[in-house]
């Protein structure tokens, strides 16, 4: 079982290459804006193409207030074709090792058939990074069907950000 991360503390700095050759992205280290990583399962994922819509067409509203990521532990030709699919705005991440899916408390699946996907990947999660690299919000989710209301948790991120919120659940 992997540990439960834990919100308050400091995130190992993990680097994701994006798909189409962009720079990589970095999170967990500081920096001058908070940062959103999405984690989704990949491509065999029809829930992942809905959320990963509906985070693009609220995309703008997002980066007003902080710096968006998603990854999963597809390939890069898999990253590739459901960007061009969908015509996502956002870089997309791919390539996410096992050792950084524990490192965030993520479950990790092995795939049902080979028509799934060939490997290990990620169940999905959101994770709020301060600028200064720790975590202050975790939702993570074993199966594909939960996931956060994306107006919802951005409104509730405005919320946290401009009243300076602590982290919750560290009792």
């Amino acid at each position: 079982m992997t540990a439960r991360p834990n919100v308050g503390a400091k995130i190992a700095e993990m680097t994701f290459a994006v798909a189409g050759g962009d720079d990589p992205i970095t999170i967990g280290q500081t920096k001058d804006r908070w940062t959103m990583l999405f984690v989704y399962r990949g491509r065999h994922c029809p829930r992942c193409k809905r959320f990963l819509n509906k985070l693009n067409a609220v995309l703008a509203d997002w980066q007003e207030i902080m710096d968006v990521a998603v990854v999963s532990a597809d390939t890069e030709a898999k990253a590739m074709a459901d960007k061009a699919e969908f015509g996502l705005d956002f870089d997309l991440c791919y390539g996410m090792s096992e050792a950084q899916m524990r490192a965030l408390g993520l479950y990790v699946s092995e795939p049902l058939s080979e028509a799934e996907t060939d490997s290990l990947f990620a169940e999905p999660g959101a994770f709020a990074i301060r600028p200064n690299g720790t975590l202050m919000l975790v939702d993570i989710s074993n199966g594909p069907a939960a996931r956060p209301d994306l107006e919802e948790l951005l409104d509730g991120m405005i919320f946290n950000i401009t009243n300076d919120r602590p982290e919750r659940g560290t009792a």
